[in-house]
């Protein structure tokens, strides 16, 4: 898999799930239709990975130096939460209270590509986010990531 593409809206209900869009069910292989990692993101946001997309990184994690005190750092932040989610009779998946706290979820959110993951954003959250970007300034930010490739 290349990545996931779209963007997709979503609500959570009352007791604290939402359901898989369509669009973005069609783009899973069948192996990872059913078994997701959630996790903390980056900029208050949480991670939705595959299973086969969680284990690579998982092991990655695991083969760091626990000797290295920055290290075990990062594991205890990263891995805090992650948490095994599957998908209910009718396709809803069940958010944790702490990473819904964590990523300030509340009704609407909105689900992001970020390569082999989808990123779940408080939708007005996600708004301010690209609101704070100009086009020359994410022309700057292009240069600087990909200037080199």
């Amino acid at each position: 898999m290349t990545g996931f593409l779209g963007e997709f809206e979503a609500t959570i209900d009352a007791k604290g799930r939402f359901l898989l869009p369509a669009g973005f069910k069609k783009q899973l292989q069948p192996e990872d239709a059913d078994r997701f990692v959630i996790n903390r993101g980056f900029e208050k946001c949480l991670s939705l990975y595959p299973l086969s997309s969680w284990s690579p990184l998982a092991e990655k994690i695991n083969a760091l130096n626990d000797f290295d005190p920055k290290t075990r750092a990062f594991k205890r932040y990263f891995l805090n939460g992650a948490t095994l989610v599957e998908p209910d009779s009718a396709g809803r998946l069940l958010l944790p209270a702490n990473l819904k706290e964590y990523a300030l979820l509340e009704k609407d959110i909105v689900l992001v590509p970020a390569g082999n993951r989808m990123e779940i954003w408080n939708t007005t959250k996600y708004k301010e986010f690209f609101d704070s970007f100009s086009p020359e300034s994410f022309s700057d930010l292009a240069a600087q990531v990909m200037g080199g490739v």
